[in-house]
């Protein structure tokens, strides 16, 4: 297990509950009392530090090397998933799958950002940075799903679009605003998911939806702390206060309207049981999915664009040189 700073205390316990498993085994004990007082440790210790977790400490979670990406929740809750490939213009970006699969049943074209789980495999996916053949990909994807009158589902956990030259020579900024365009009137419903980070047009790029949601220890902000840091201050040594000054947590984002809601996480994150959030993911889906179809294609295409006309605050102000 990887344990991340603020989860240090936990680190003692589940060496010592190791221990005491070892000592049982080597010595056919019967040592389950003390497991269950260890364990029960474990929990309350959990509770303390879960509950009450700073911006940046979410977004550390966020990024937990064990945390669940895309493609163990598509295996997990599809059955017979099929991945589609490339973009049909330059080529198949492998920081973006998608593709067609069952879920009890409903048929659905399925889209999310994929990390990797080693470091050979970061690098193949480029971290889950996409370039623009990879929002391409995504909206060739929904396509197929309009055309077939399949429910699209997007995954969303990335640090960003790739910020490559090569990726702005390919028009990275047009793909993404392509894809707004064409979400925002898409006539199938799209639920959209953070399961990990949320950064900038690189998750709006395949974000925009008739619902959103986010896990409990996720994070949706324009930037990053680390980014917002080396811009204020010149370096990423206020990255936590950063994360403060963002409001870039799940609470936040309900609170201001971006999002539709929050999905509660298992105790200590959902790499600490992600047979459990695979359940808890999979169940909502299948509501959100059933919900929005009762809808009209035209109902829905209009609350999905009174939706996004909601966020943020603005006024008019009369200019009185006009006026006169």
């Amino acid at each position: 297990m990887v344990f991340l700073d603020f989860e240090k205390p936990l680190e003692s316990l589940y060496e010592k509950l190791e221990k005491i498993k070892q000592v049982g085994e080597d010595g056919d004990l019967d040592v389950s009392g003390m497991i269950k007082e260890i364990e029960n440790k474990i929990k309350d210790t959990q509770k303390g530090i879960y509950t009450n977790l700073t911006g940046w400490q979410k977004v550390q979670l966020s990024r937990h090397p064990e945390r669940p990406y895309t493609l163990h929740y598509i295996l997990a809750i599809c059955k017979d998933f099929v991945e589609l490939h490339g973009d049909r213009t330059f080529k198949d970006d492998k920081a973006i799958v998608g593709g067609i699969g069952s879920i009890d049943g409903q048929t659905c074209v399925i889209i999310g950002h994929q990390k990797g789980v080693n470091t050979k495999m970061r690098q193949y996916r480029n971290f889950g940075m996409a370039n623009p053949e990879g929002y391409r990909k995504a909206l060739r994807l929904m396509k197929l799903a309009e055309r077939f009158d399949f429910p699209v589902i997007s995954l969303i956990d990335t640090p960003g679009a790739f910020p490559g030259i090569e990726a702005e020579e390919r028009g990275q900024a047009e793909a993404i605003a392509r894809n707004l365009f064409e979400m925002a009137q898409l006539k199938v419903p799209i639920i959209c998911y953070v399961i990990g980070e949320g950064a900038s047009g690189g998750a709006i790029g395949i974000g925009l939806g008739d619902r959103i949601f986010m896990l409990e220890n996720t994070w949706y902000s324009v930037i990053s702390p680390e980014s917002c840091s080396s811009i204020l201050w010149r370096n990423w040594d206020h990255k936590e206060e950063a994360a403060e000054c963002l409001k870039l947590t799940a609470d936040h984002m309900f609170e201001f309207g971006i999002i539709d809601g929050i999905i509660k996480e298992p105790l200590g994150g959902a790499h600490n049981n992600p047979e459990s959030m695979v359940k808890i993911l999979k169940k909502h889906i299948k509501k959100e999915i059933a919900e929005l179809q009762e809808l009209s294609t035209e109902k829905r295409i209009k609350q999905r664009i009174e939706k996004y006309s909601k966020i943020g605050q603005f006024s008019t102000v009369a200019n009185k040189a006009i006026e006169r």
